[in-house]
């Protein structure tokens, strides 16, 4: 299980484990927390007042301080997995339902033609598809692209890098995506 750490203003920052969420809450870091408790955890007996140390975490944390990043200038990561995410593991051009492992990542202008590997030159396509396209484009292939690509947000990024995330947290980000993503739908 992981807890969605948010910055303070509510920016995703990344998915951490219940024991760095432990750690954020210990050190004092933790400015405002939504969803639900995910874990309690017990610590010792303080000798003076003999309290036991106990922290609880909740599934979505928002800590203290301003991250260095821009989120608005980071670039989703490309990786198979977070791809066929994306493209619901529909085929881009047979528009056919697959499972990941029969699944390619196809380039649109092949490297063959100068293709690039990034978010706006990849789709999902079966192998069969992707034999089939070989190293042309889909115009020279005469095959029709049934979707286009696009470079996910920040938000449909931190739901595609992860495969078990909670109802609470889902809706949290769910809540936060642009009105066009594929991912309304999935």
């Amino acid at each position: 299980m992981k807890v969605l750490k948010l910055s303070a203003q509510g920016l995703p920052q990344s998915w951490i484990s219940l024991e760095q969420a432990v750690l954020h809450y210990a050190a004092d870091q933790v400015r405002w927390e939504a969803g639900a408790e995910v874990a309690v955890f017990r610590g010792g007996i303080n000798a003076h007042s003999g309290q036991q140390s106990i922290i609880t975490v909740n599934s979505i944390i928002g800590t203290k301080g301003v991250p260095n990043i821009n989120p608005f200038e980071l670039k989703p990561g490309l990786t198979n997995g977070k791809l066929f995410a994306r493209d619901r593991n529909i085929c881009a051009y047979c528009s056919g339902l697959f499972h990941e492992e029969e699944l390619t990542r196809e380039h649109i202008v092949p490297f063959a033609q100068n293709g690039k590997d990034h978010w706006m030159n990849v789709v999902t396509a079966c192998r069969c598809c992707n034999h089939r396209k070989g190293s042309r484009t889909p115009e020279q292939a005469g095959m029709s692209l049934i979707y286009t690509p696009y470079v996910p947000s920040l938000w449909e990024d931190f739901i595609l890098r992860n495969r078990r995330i909670l109802a609470d947290q889902m809706e949290f980000l769910m809540a936060h995506l642009p009105k066009n993503s594929r991912l309304h739908d999935a």
